[in-house]
């Protein structure tokens, strides 16, 4: 099984890149953010030509998240238990929910597709609401996470935990975004809700974002925010990694690239099913 997940900054704009991609690579689960498009708009044919049934969440050009699968999808979940609202310059419990988070159950995985709320700034009322999403999740995932069904909370996180997930300079510490020590104690929250970043232990370095801006994949001047966060179920299932950092190049790329992970569901070593003689 070959899970990825990958902010593709417009499916619409991307589609013949994505699906080749997915091909190529013989991705079985696709998590996907920032599609940018309504069901109406969204690619379906491309997806279904290449082999894919798709799942998705999205309400104009902004946002936008989905989960292609060569598997059948169950139990789509639009939205966490909890998961706030937002609306600028509007406050209360009941704000429009922007199309961020997509949840499913595909080729025996519980799969997540999420679009953390940037935050813009530190005083910006989005960040707030960037630093509550996170606790909802957070709530959510203690629920989850215990679960026999391996999960995978997979996207774009809008976070660099570790400074060394750090390359851009424009960001500086208490002044920027995606580094505030609140930011990164929100993420290493959902990791004590029981969940382990599968990647960053076999692929300990490495960006996964470059700003289109002042040459900041040619300088590797880029952060690393996308993840995938497991379970235990799944993590233990997870035999390898990869960032698709060359999906950065080439005609019209996503400012991000896919994060890719391998697993093995069915470990013959653990496999108690009667033997057939």
């Amino acid at each position: 099984m070959r899970l990825a997940t990958w902010n593709v900054n417009s499916v619409r704009s991307r589609v013949a890149r994505i699906t080749d991609f997915a091909v190529r690579e013989s991705i079985d689960v696709l998590a996907m953010q920032e599609i940018k498009c309504t069901s109406a708009q969204f690619p379906t044919q491309a997806f279904e030509d290449a082999g894919y049934e798709v799942v998705l969440h999205g309400l104009n050009q902004w946002n936008g998240v989905a989960i292609a699968s060569r598997h059948p999808i169950d139990d789509v979940e639009v939205g966490f238990p909890g998961m706030p609202g937002f609306e600028k310059g509007a406050e209360g419990p009941d704000l429009p929910q922007e199309a961020r988070a997509i949840g499913a159950t595909t080729g025996g995985l519980r799969v997540w597709s999420l679009y953390v709320p940037n935050g813009r700034s530190l005083d910006d009322p989005h960040y707030g609401y960037k630093l509550d999403w996170l606790a909802k999740l957070t709530d959510a995932t203690r629920a989850w996470a215990g679960s026999a069904l391996p999960l995978a909370l997979t996207g774009d996180f809008n976070i660099a935990p570790l400074d060394g997930d750090v390359g851009d300079p424009t960001l500086i510490p208490g002044l920027s975004t995606h580094i505030s020590p609140p930011e990164r104690a929100a993420f290493e929250a959902l990791l004590d809700a029981g969940l382990t970043d599968v990647v960053r232990r076999l692929v300990p370095t490495g960006y996964t974002y470059w700003d289109y801006k002042q040459l900041r994949f040619p300088r590797n001047e880029g952060l690393r925010i996308d993840f995938v966060l497991g379970s235990p179920a799944f993590a233990d299932a997870v035999t390898g990694a990869a960032i698709h950092r060359d999906e950065r190049k080439g005609d019209a790329p996503s400012d991000h690239v896919p994060v890719v992970v391998d697993l093995d569901l069915h470990p013959e070593d653990d496999d108690d099913r009667p033997m057939i003689f």
